[in-house]
């Protein structure tokens, strides 16, 4: 397949050859440029930004030179999310990828509580798993800067269509996306997806089956069954726990807006400012479950979302601080636990504690609630 009658080329990752020209346009973006700038000399005068722009393009120039290949880049990263993780977390633990065959592409649909650290948590733990990392969806809704369409699509990223208008527009752009996924998974590409559109900022993790159903758009073209084809993409529900969430007072924050005043109006770089926040941020500890492959017969996409919510609350870790917001009794919540959610909520206002509180015991009431279904 040549660019020219790639069907793909506007959401898709980057290939290998087109590597070297993608990092010259970054390094060249004076956005980008101002971005390291502001980030790493905040504290300085705009003369000496002005003065160290061109150090930066030759150092970057010079430290990029290597990375010619995606893989080049995926290495790249791994050495500096190890970093992060060493700094952030007291580790991360993994469960469920011995039950994945390391020569099959599944379709990874996970809970959503970080922009970055979520899918790269996942294709770390395939990575030292000696799995093959997954391709990694990401709206346009972030992409709002050339810079950050080239960095995301550099590493693995295709683009979700979220802000096209009209419904011809929609339509096509959906029926460019499920039929990518399901030529990924054909090829031997991982895809991690979210489950819903969105963080879940209020802790409550479940599936939109709006998503499911754009699954099946390929399906529905190539004139197969739902359940068929949703079987042939090998559905697994990943669960990802924070034991402490580095941007839950922002999300109370905006939950409690909306509640109050009726909206909330992100500000330019609110989106840019989570994603440093969630990657630099405390995290405590981290863990990620791969569920079960979904491979029964389920007819409607109603029906397959209850199973991939039924996985991820099976599978999320209940931590002290969970239980604790929960109103559960339990041996391990210390005074440092109750210090800790007291401390999150003095930095709140009083009408939004609330929703932090929330954020931590939803997942908890979600436990109870799938064992309750089970008993009954």
């Amino acid at each position: 397949m040549t660019i020219e009658n790639d069907p793909y080329i506007d959401i898709r990752p980057y290939n290998d050859e087109e590597i070297p020209a993608a990092i010259d346009r970054l390094i060249n973006d004076a956005e980008f440029i101002d971005a390291i700038l502001q980030h790493r000399f905040s504290s300085h005068a705009a003369w000496f930004k002005a003065l160290m722009s061109p150090m930066v393009k030759v150092y970057l120039k010079f430290k990029w030179a290597k990375l010619d290949s995606v893989e080049a880049i995926q290495l790249e990263v791994k050495k500096y999310l190890e970093q992060t993780l060493n700094s952030t977390t007291k580790g991360v633990v993994y469960k469920g990828l011995d039950k994945l065959d390391k020569n099959t592409s599944y379709l990874f649909v996970s809970n959503h509580r970080d922009i970055a650290m979520d899918p790269a948590l996942v294709n770390y733990g395939l990575h030292e798993g000696n799995h093959r990392t997954v391709r990694i969806a990401i709206g346009d809704n972030l992409l709002k800067k050339p810079c950050a369409t080239e960095l995301m699509r550099l590493n693995k990223s295709f683009i979700v269509k979220r802000s096209v208008k009209g419904p011809r527009e929609m339509m096509k752009a959906l029926g460019t996306l499920s039929s990518y996924i399901k030529h990924s998974l054909d090829t031997g590409n991982s895809i991690w997806i979210a489950q819903k559109e969105g963080r879940a900022k209020d802790g409550n993790d479940y599936t939109d089956p709006a998503i499911l159903k754009m699954f099946h758009v390929e399906g529905r073209k190539q004139k197969i069954p739902f359940s068929e084809y949703i079987r042939s993409l090998k559905i697994v529900p990943v669960s990802i726990s924070y034991e402490n969430d580095p941007c839950d007072i922002a999300k109370a924050k905006e939950l409690y807006e909306k509640a109050t005043h009726g909206n909330y109006q992100k500000g330019e770089f609110e989106d840019i400012e989570s994603i440093v926040q969630g990657i630099i941020g405390r995290k405590d500890s981290v863990h990620v479950v791969f569920g079960s492959v979904i491979d029964q017969d389920f007819e409607t996409p109603e029906a397959l979302a209850e199973e991939i919510d039924r996985q991820i609350h099976e599978n999320y870790t209940l931590f002290p601080i969970n239980k604790l917001a929960a109103g559960l009794e339990d041996e391990f919540i210390t005074g440092t636990t109750r210090a800790m959610l007291q401390n999150k909520l003095d930095s709140l206002p009083e009408g939004a504690h609330q929703f932090l509180i929330d954020s931590y015991a939803n997942p908890v009431k979600n436990i109870i609630k799938e064992r309750e279904k089970l008993s009954a």
